[in-house]
Parts: C-alpha cells; structure tokens; sequence
C-alpha cells in the first residue's frame, strides 16, 4: 500500500496572466485536504500496465470512476522517471475534500497525492522537481495551457510567489514564532529572507457554480488571438498589480493589498471570466468591509477571494457572503503557513 498527500490552493492575484509570463501570488488551503492511497493488483506478465482509480470525499459527491486522463498516465511516467521494471497493475482510491469546478486546485492536488502514492507503493524517492514534472503533466492534459502554479501550490507550506517557471516561498510568521525561510521549487533566486510582518485572514467562498479552467483559458486564448493589444494590456495589468502586491506584502500594507486584489478582478471582469454571482460576492464582501476581493481561479464561475483585516471583519464578511449565496466559505489566516523547517 502507498500513500500520498496534498491540499488545495486559492491563488490572491495573476490568475490567466502567469500563462502568458506574469507574476501570481498564491495560498496554499490546508483545510482542503487530498489523501490517495494505491495497492497493487493480481494481474498477467503480458500486455500495458493497467490503471483503476476512483474518486471519494467531500469534493467529489460521490465516489467515482476517475476518468482524467492526466491521472492515468502518471504510472507509466513514474515507471520510466524512476526506473521501475515489470508490469504493473494498480488501484488507485483519492479521497478529496476539495471541490472540483471551483479553481482551488483539485485536479493538481489529486495528481500530487496520487503521484506521491505511487512513488510510496513502489518504494522509490522523488525528488521536488520529479513531483512537479510528473503533476504539471497531468494538469497539461487536464487543462490544456498550465502555468505550473497549481502543480506547486498545492504541495507549498507558505504562500508563493510564482513567476516564469521558479516559485518562491515568502516568509509571512505567525507573531511569536520564527519566520519561514524562503525555499526554491524550480530554480531562481531565493530572496533576502527577512520576516514578512503582515496581518489579515483570507475569506474564500464557493458560488456553487462549477467553472472550467479549460474553457476560460481557452476563451481568454481567443480574445488575444484577435488582438494582440489586449493581450499585452492584460498581461501588463495584472503584472503591476502583482508586484506591487508583493511589495505590500512585505511591508504590511493590508489595505493596499486589498485594493490590488480588487482591481485584479476588474481586470478579470473585463476580460470576460466572470459572472453575475461571482461579481455578486464580491460587492457583498466589499460591502461587510473587506479590504477587497476578487474571483479566484479559472473563472467563469468557482469561488470568491477576499481579505479581512481582522477576525471579526472576516466574520462580517462570511456572513454577508453567504446571504449573497455562498454555498459555503473557509477563512485562512495568513499564520496557517509558517514553516518551521530548517
């Protein structure tokens, strides 16, 4: 028996732009948990490697077959990345509590799990890139385009800054505890290393409306096909406001990071990626307060990303969420992702 384990993820700005070369500031959720476990299976010497799986949990309704094909192919990937020799066959069981069509990761967090599963029942050690190289293919499928942000994102312990293929950890401590220190996931330049003094818990909410990357990638690929301009405005756009984000980040400027936030999805909104109900949730978590919110994911429905300063100000704005017709909503305080490794 393997197992392996992942979380979702709610990305605060730079979604859609980082495909096309710009800056995203992503969180990973630890509520949001995947755990998959893999056995192997009686079968013949001859013939391709098989692969069952299925789906269980909170986020998938009902348990499942697990027809992804990003999925399936990560045995016969594994065996070649890591030299396993034989013929395999082998049943797969994810038990995810993310909720699938929202934009919190699900797909690469289920890939990971699995990945990792994989890796435990055959006894070989991957290392972090191997991880990501075996997740982000899956999401290629999955997804078409894929940045590599959800591959990381849901392995991460810290929020992340992830640009042009390198992501890096931020350190943003919890008071009283040492700060996180920066770690590297795919190359780059680690940064200064000096605590990030930032206070703040973030609210997501799910619409309920399921929403599909794929197709807002690709309504968001044919918009730029027509017009280059777009394109550039866009991808410029989102790049401000991310970097000065960051920089906001560093310096504890809550306010100002919630404005960037919500000028992000104004950004978003323009482009056509989000709904009535979605904009619907952001005015009502505007309204209880926020210090500013916006579509978080792939678009075209998911969820909603807003910023309380404190803990009351979040419990205003869950309750404003849900009146506005949040299914339901998780709070993520910022010190949820200390890491305390050497």
């Amino acid at each position: 028996m393997g197992c392996g384990r992942a979380h979702g993820k709610a990305i605060l700005l730079g979604e859609h732009a980082v495909v096309y070369g710009a800056p995203a500031l992503a969180i990973p959720v630890p509520q949001l948990t995947v755990t998959a476990t893999a056995k192997r299976l009686r079968c013949s010497d001859e013939g391709a490697d098989r692969v069952s799986s299925a789906l269980a949990g909170r986020g998938s309704g009902a348990v499942t077959p697990l027809a992804a094909d990003g999925l399936r192919r990560l045995l016969p990937d594994l065996k070649t990345m890591t030299g396993v020799d034989g013929h395999a066959c082998v049943d797969v069981i994810i038990d995810c509590a993310i909720p699938q069509g929202r934009g919190l990761g699900s797909s690469a967090a289920c890939a990971r799990a699995a990945v990792l599963a994989l890796a435990d029942l055959f006894d070989r050690r991957l290392e972090a890139r191997e991880v990501f190289d075996l997740v982000q293919a899956s999401e290629k499928v999955a997804h078409g385009r894929s940045s590599g942000i959800d591959a990381l994102a849901t392995g991460a312990t810290s929020p992340l800054l992830f640009h042009s293929g390198t992501a890096r950890e931020l350190p943003v401590p919890m008071p009283g505890h040492a700060p996180a220190r920066p770690s590297e996931h795919t190359g780059g330049h680690a940064g200064e290393g000096r605590p990030y003094d930032f206070d703040g818990l973030f609210v997501i909410a799910d619409s309920g409306v399921s929403g599909s990357t794929k197709e807002a990638v690709e309504l968001l690929w044919r918009k730029f096909q027509r017009n280059a301009q777009t394109q550039a405005d866009f991808v410029l756009g989102v790049s401000r406001l991310t970097r000065a984000a960051t920089r906001d980040l560093a310096h504890g400027r809550s306010s100002d990071f919630g404005a960037r936030m919500t000028e992000n999805h104004t950004l978003l909104h323009e482009m056509g990626l989000s709904t009535d109900r979605i904009d619907g949730l952001v005015d009502a978590a505007l309204a209880a307060g926020s210090l500013g919110a916006k579509i978080s994911g792939g678009g075209l429905g998911g969820c909603v990303i807003a910023l309380a300063a404190e803990p009351r100000q979040a419990e205003a704005t869950v309750r404003s969420l849900h009146e506005a017709g949040a299914v339901r909503t998780w709070v993520v305080p910022m010190g949820r992702f200390v890491n305390h490794a050497d």
